[in-house]
């Protein structure tokens, strides 16, 4: 389903904010990034208005730690990576307007939406022990602290454990270390900071999941549901710290706001500045297209790691502000994307960037794999072999050999229309149904999708060399594909609309087609020995995953 407002409902789509301490790699790529460009292609497709956003996440103390891994500064290390996210998401065809600037104006978005809170008295202080870094004098929190997790024992670092998905908060993580000098001898220290209680919102947080079950995937349900079946966790509004946006408040001086507490005012300021990027009217306010108001379809599309901050904290986030904002109607999570077997990771040098992928491999091939491969429900495995194998025998072998054979069907008929017969308006119609039911909110799987265009690719390449009885009934099939995977295959959509053939999502089959041309797959891949892969031994984490 598409919400309740039904087709005109404006949709408001945002990706997990990447952490600037390096390039997006494929791991990323193949989970929210991807998966929300779809989403946005299909709703446009079918008449929505979409906004789909994000911004890099300036504050994580990811960025402090890999800056003082690679011995330069954060700010410097912000810039670089912001230009090389930019680079990726553009290169792999991310429908976004680009990546907002994290200047004045988003800094004083968050500040409107944090110091709101406190005046209308929702944050509380709290003292609480926080590991502390002894000879440097730092407070260790997030990507600064690294140990085991107190609820599955793996290695984690602080905040959330990437492995089950549970918060540890302040002193909760079992022997913990300082990231940034792992040598350093870490004791605790209390400290006063503003807190965000979740308790306060039980029962409404019960009632908006109770009603939204059956739009999350089972993983992140489970996790939502091992949350709310003990006590709630309390927030933590501001920080001891010297890297993030200070925080305003009399209670905490010399604070900074806890980086993880942006994502919500940082998605409403990117939807602000995506809107004046698409030509769109830009509200005065930040917030104005989230407000209750105006009824926006809200989607977050975000890894399963990030299940706790973007389905729950966020959340809360939202209800303390009481009815003024839209909350999502769906959290689509992915699972861990695997090259060769481990995890794809940023810190362990354990990856293959989104471009030097794309350098020597076509766009619609690396989309059509990571969207057959597509990690939605479990854990799947990326190998340069695979991808080489795959696409070329499920995808530009098949199409190519389709598309020569509807064009020598077709020689001689350049110009003219074709009728349809009942029962190939009905083949297209259940194509169509079924590649919809791939992108709608309720049942949404790329995968899914990508499977059905190649299972059908290999019907109508059956059909075609066989020679059809009715051929306008094969090109209304082939049409009708087409238009299906234009949400994944961007640049086939781009040649055959250029060349003046109608893609609607939404249309009925028609009773007549015209003759067309069916744009060809270009196949090029460089030697799977490609110096660009990088598979480099495993460090301790130090990501800010998505």
């Amino acid at each position: 389903m598409t919400g309740s407002g039904g087709p005109a409902r404006p949709a408001i789509v945002i990706a997990a904010t990447p952490t600037p301490n390096g390039d997006l790699h494929v791991g990323h790529l193949a989970g929210p990034y991807l998966a929300g460009d779809i989403y946005a292609r299909y709703l446009r497709a079918i008449g929505r208005s979409v906004i789909y956003t994000t911004c890099t996440d300036d504050s994580q103390t990811y960025v402090v730690a890999t800056a003082a891994k690679r011995a330069t500064t954060p700010q410097a290390l912000c810039e670089t990576s912001t230009a090389a996210i930019q680079r990726s998401l553009t290169a792999i065809g991310i429908s976004m307007a680009g990546l907002p600037p994290i200047d004045e104006r988003y800094r004083q978005s968050v500040l409107s939406f944090v110091t709101r809170l406190h005046d209308e008295g929702r944050l509380r202080a709290r003292t609480v022990r926080l590991p502390y870094a002894e000879h440097s004098g730092t407070y260790l929190f997030d990507g600064l602290v690294t140990g085991a997790c107190p609820v599955c024992l793996a290695g984690s670092c602080g905040g959330t454990c990437e492995n089950c998905g549970h918060p540890n908060s302040f002193d909760e993580l079992l022997d913990p270390h300082s990231t940034l000098d792992p040598a350093e001898p870490v004791s605790y220290r209390e400290h006063t900071i503003l807190v965000l209680p979740m308790e306060d919102y039980r029962e409404r947080l019960s009632a908006y999941f109770e009603a939204r079950e059956d739009r999350w995937r089972p993983h992140s349900m489970q996790l939502i549901r091992e949350l709310l079946a003990g006590p709630l966790p309390e927030i933590p509004m501001t920080m001891p710290g010297d890297w993030g946006i200070a925080a305003p408040f009399a209670e905490t001086p010399g604070q900074i706001l806890y980086p993880w507490i942006e994502a919500m005012p940082a998605s409403m300021y990117s939807t602000w500045w995506a809107a004046g990027q698409q030509g769109e009217q830009q509200p005065e306010a930040f917030d104005e297209l989230w407000r209750a108001e105006h009824g926006a379809e809200v989607v977050y599309f975000h890894g399963f790691d990030n299940t706790y901050h973007w389905g729950l904290m966020d959340l809360v986030l939202l209800m303390a502000h009481g009815e003024r904002y839209v909350l999502p109607e769906s959290n689509v999570c992915n699972e861990f994307y695997n090259l060769d077997g481990a995890k794809f990771s940023t810190s362990r040098n354990h990856l293959i960037r989104g471009t030097e992928l794309l350098a020597d491999t076509p766009r619609d091939l690396v989309r059509f794999f990571l969207a057959l491969t597509a990690p939605e429900y479990q854990r799947t495995n990326f190998t340069r072999q695979a991808l080489r194998e795959v696409t070329e025998q499920r995808l530009v072998e098949p199409w190519n050999a389709l598309a020569e054979a509807v064009s020598l069907l077709m020689t001689g008929r350049a110009g003219t229309t074709l009728a349809t017969t009942p029962a190939g308006r009905a083949r297209a119609g259940l194509v169509l149904a079924r590649l919809r039911s791939c992108y709608e909110l309720g049942g949404f799987s790329v995968a899914r999708a990508a499977e059905t265009i190649a299972d059908q690719l290999a019907r109508l390449r059956t059909m075609a060399e066989d020679g059809p009885a009715e051929p306008g009934d094969l090109l209304l099939e082939v049409r009708t594909l087409l238009a299906g995977a234009a949400p994944i295959l961007i640049g086939l959509a781009e040649q055959a609309t250029a060349a003046g053939l109608e893609l609607d999502l939404s249309a009925e089959p028609a009773g007549e087609v015209p003759v067309f041309e069916l744009p060809r797959l270009a196949f090029h891949h460089q030697s799977l020995d490609n110096p660009t892969a990088e598979l480099i031994t495993r460090t301790p984490a130090l990501d800010g995953a998505v």
